[in-house]
């Protein structure tokens, strides 16, 4: 079964977790060792920007959840997200940015990172991605919509730690696939972790003024 879908979600209410927004990011080799660990930091009060020409991803599951965070004054807060996760994932013409705002001096300066061009894309094995927003053309095989996230077997599972800490609802809504390829993926997120993750011909400039992927 295949389904293509193409679209922006802006995640406004933690019920519309169920439009499928799978996604393509990166952070330089967050290294978690093996299996699905949870993210057991708080994020930072920025989302970053994460544009791919393309993502191919085996074992594909996708459930809500609400992420520990700060404002960039240090105030606590909680985003609801949608966590895209991956058994692996190939991913070609990646590029990763985000812009800290108000830096004395200089305003906002901004980082980019990019990686996967040339010919030898980006490899992820047991991949976790904290998607606030995302558009893409993408094809799943073998999906199944509305499953139970503590059942949703074809992809890593839910991350370690997130049920015991209240992130996640082993009973709420969730969807998986085997196999998902995005095209053309323009993303916002808020973290990502990863068992492992290889940047080929990674790049990373900063500027100042504001300069992301998108």
């Amino acid at each position: 079964m295949e389904s293509q879908v193409r679209g922006g979600t802006r995640w406004k209410r933690f019920a519309v977790v169920m439009v499928p927004s799978v996604a393509a990011t990166a952070c330089i080799g967050v290294g978690l060792a093996q299996g699905a660990l949870a993210a057991s930091f708080s994020v930072s009060g920025q989302s970053f920007k994460v544009t791919t020409d393309r993502l191919v991803g085996e074992g594909f599951s996708q459930y809500g959840a609400l992420e520990d965070g700060y404002t960039l004054k240090g105030e606590k807060v909680k985003h609801p997200v949608a966590v895209s996760a991956f058994k692996t994932a190939t991913i070609t013409g990646m590029c990763q940015s985000v812009v800290t705002p108000n830096v004395p001096v200089l305003g906002s300066v901004s980082l980019k990172l990019t990686a996967g061009d040339g010919g030898t894309p980006v490899k992820a094995q047991n991949l976790y991605i904290d998607v606030a927003e995302l558009e893409a053309d993408a094809t799943f095989k073998n999906i199944d919509i509305g499953v139970a996230a503590k059942d949703a077997t074809k992809g890593p599972g839910i991350a370690k730690g997130e049920v015991e800490q209240q992130k996640a609802n082993p009973f709420g809504f969730a969807q998986q696939a085997d196999e998902v390829v995005l095209e053309d993926v323009k993303q916002t997120a808020w973290a990502t972790t990863a068992g492992t993750f290889k940047l080929s011909g990674l790049k990373m400039s900063l500027s100042t003024g504001v300069k992301e992927c998108y």
